[in-house]
């Protein structure tokens, strides 16, 4: 275990209790520092660390590390320098920042690299060259083809068997705080003759996870159960944004495509697998038994609550869903393996998303298309209204953190308005 993980150190940054990022956490990111300057950082509490700044005066030395290597639009050269390298710059960060450091100089220089958060725009944090969408929660998975297909048979033949996913669009993927713009195309409701073009009128998020792949495979090789979390950077909230009335007419036979190629939200802050080690559970019991190339003995899933809330245009919020990765029944190690099992070359940034993560209550459900249950189950929100999907103006929020032992290691928010 990294001593950074050690739960009874503590920062002389002040840090607010039930914080997201303590000193355990040390996430990573990018923050613009003008029009055309990105910096590295890292975060504590409410504070921002500029990464750039630690580097050019002296505080990682020893490491390694090439001239720059914080100065750049993306942290994909970082990240490619391998886990050796990046768990040592995180271990330096802990050891400058925790209680009683030997670096006592740093406390003198804070208005150097310590910005307050709302002083910071953070950017996309890696450049994303491909991007894969899993299927892998059974409750969704089951929810779905319960009310889509027959309830009996709610499950496709090869679900139990492999982690089903489709190759997304990389380019429309945006940062946190990203408006959204409702998107057209054509819809057929079940008693129309013909279809017809316009807004999507079932707009809807996805509550999902994505870890940013952290080492590359040659085309042709692929990675094995027992090596895909080596491969693996850290992890990131993701919102996978859908049209579910554009979905329903055009993916028959070959899957989404406009229905979500619009726009997908990414959490800015990547939390590394180093930080989630503490927070380590076995996943659900697979029936019937996977292919040797999908087998593992050790626990793959990480137990870290979710919840999304819908801030609506009056600023009341209404919760809709709390619900947990540790239900996901497909791993992530288990879906890279899949996704190389046949040769294909992930690279450094790409980004794999978990796909819906549903829980076993109705409360649990990871979509307005579940929670509504297709519409017909409204919810009702704070101010009187009722919500089946996402209207114009209502701004959704993903939240998640993993807790133990007294320490929260979270994620910070995920949040997209969508607008007309």
């Amino acid at each position: 275990m990294s001593r950074a993980n050690d739960p009874q150190i503590k920062s002389w940054i002040p840090t607010p209790e039930n914080t997201d990022f303590p000193i355990q956490n040390i996430p990573f990111g990018v923050m613009q520092v003008d029009e055309d300057m990105f910096a590295a950082v890292s975060r504590v509490g409410k504070y921002v660390i500029d990464l750039t700044y630690l580097q050019d005066n002296g505080y990682f030395v020893g490491l390694n590390l090439p001239s720059g290597i914080f100065h750049k639009s993306y942290l994909n050269d970082f990240i490619a320098l391998g886990k050796a390298q990046t768990q040592a710059v995180r271990e330096r960060i802990s050891d400058l920042l925790r209680e009683g450091s030997s670096y006592t100089d740093l406390k003198e220089k804070t208005a150097y690299f310590m910005l307050p958060v709302e002083e910071v725009k953070m950017s996309m944090p890696v450049r994303i060259g491909d991007y894969t969408d899993f299927y892998s929660s059974r409750e969704h998975a089951t929810n779905v083809g319960t009310m889509f297909r027959d309830p009996a048979n709610a499950l496709l033949p090869n679900w139990l068997h492999l982690p089903v996913g489709y190759h997304g669009r990389a380019s429309s993927i945006v940062i946190s705080g990203t408006d959204i713009r409702r998107p057209s195309g054509q819809t057929k409701p079940p008693t129309a003759e013909k279809p017809t073009f316009g807004p999507t009128k079932q707009m809807d998020f996805e509550l999902e996870m994505g870890f940013i792949v952290g080492k590359s495979n040659a085309l042709g090789t692929p990675v094995s159960i027992d090596e895909a979390e080596s491969h693996i950077f850290g992890m990131m909230l993701f919102n996978d944004w859908s049209a579910r009335d554009i979905q329903a007419w055009e993916y028959v036979p070959l899957g989404p495509f406009l229905a979500k190629n619009f726009a997908s939200t990414l959490s800015p802050w990547i939390v590394t697998m180093e930080a989630l080690e503490p927070f380590r559970v076995a996943g659900p019991q697979q029936d019937p038994e996977v292919l040797p190339y999908l087998q593992t003995e050790r626990a793959h899933n990480f137990d870290i609550q979710l919840q999304v809330d819908i801030l609506l245009p009056n600023g009341q919020t209404s919760t809709v869903c709390k619900s947990n990765f540790k239900y996901m029944y497909w791993s992530m190690a288990q879906q890279l393996a899949h996704h190389t099992i046949g040769g294909c070359n992930m690279k450094v940034g790409d980004v794999c998303a978990s796909g819906t993560i549903s829980g076993p209550t109705p409360d649990s459900y990871g979509s307005m298309l579940e929670l509504s249950w297709k519409g017909t189950k409204p919810l009702s929100m704070p101010d009187g209204t009722q919500r089946t999907f996402i209207e114009d103006g209502d701004t959704v929020i993903l939240r998640g953190y993993a807790e133990r032992d007294g320490v929260r290691i979270g994620f910070g928010e995920c949040l997209g308005k969508v607008v007309g």
